[in-house]
């Protein structure tokens, strides 16, 4: 993996063996790096200077991981920072309430350094890529989705999008009404290279439909292919 210039991490993890070890090998390959071990203190490093990502454990002192990621999604200055959650649980419950609390993406303990700076580096470069850096707006009814500034306002008032939330919202946006399936959206809005099921998709879609309020109908269920963007009552409702 080569690392993109001057990109800061902060990872918070109250194991200081295994985050040493995991700042030693993103500063080996090029990132900045700042480490926290409690959660109050890696949520103040967060707000006080936002990083271009997270690495964030679940269980940690002092607050925990889910309650750090929601109030990152809260604050318009930190809301678009991509979050990758570390954690010991493999369930499927617990990495649904992860990405419910705003988290991109999830590698579970123990985990092989080579996937979590793979993940790094597409996540990172999701970020930087030509789609995400085009410099058109799409408006559709109240909304707004601007693509240079990762934002999207609802009738001049911003959402605090995911980065992943965003990025499914503009693909289906720019798809103008064609349907996408949950491997499209894979492809465009996480990208090929990440493993990510159906089901991870869906509780995306749901929380961003949440977060959408009275313009959630635009983003449309096709029960059996995937989902598409239009005016009008959600078909099928919620995944």
């Amino acid at each position: 993996m080569q690392a993109m210039p001057n990109k800061r991490i902060v990872i918070v993890e109250d194991e200081r063996d295994m985050a040493d070890l995991v700042a030693t090998r993103l500063r080996r390959e090029g990132y900045k790096v700042d480490v926290a071990h409690d959660g109050l203190e890696g949520l103040n490093l967060i707000r006080s200077e936002p990083p271009n990502l997270v690495l964030l454990d679940i269980m940690l002192p002092g607050m925990s991981g889910t309650e750090i990621a929601a109030k990152l999604r809260d604050d318009p200055r930190t809301g678009g920072v991509p979050i990758i959650m570390l954690t010991a649980k493999s369930e499927e419950s617990d990495i649904v309430v992860g990405l419910k609390f705003g988290a991109d993406d999830y590698v579970t303990k123990p985990f092989s350094m080579s996937v979590l700076t793979a993940r790094i580096d597409a996540l990172l470069r999701r970020t930087a890529s030509p789609q995400a850096q085009a410099s058109a707006s799409l408006r559709a009814g109240p909304l707004l989705i601007d693509q240079h500034r990762y934002c999207v306002e609802l009738e001049g008032k911003p959402l605090a999008l995911t980065l992943t939330e965003f990025r499914l919202l503009a693909a289906l946006a720019i798809a103008n009404g064609r349907v996408l399936t949950r491997n499209q959206l894979i492809d465009q809005a996480i990208g090929p290279d990440v493993v990510v099921t159906d089901r991870n998709i869906d509780v995306h879609i749901t929380m961003l439909r949440r977060k959408l309020g009275k313009a959630r109908g635009f983003v449309q269920t096709v029960r059996g292919v995937g989902y598409r963007f239009g005016a009008g009552k959600a078909e099928g409702g919620d995944p």
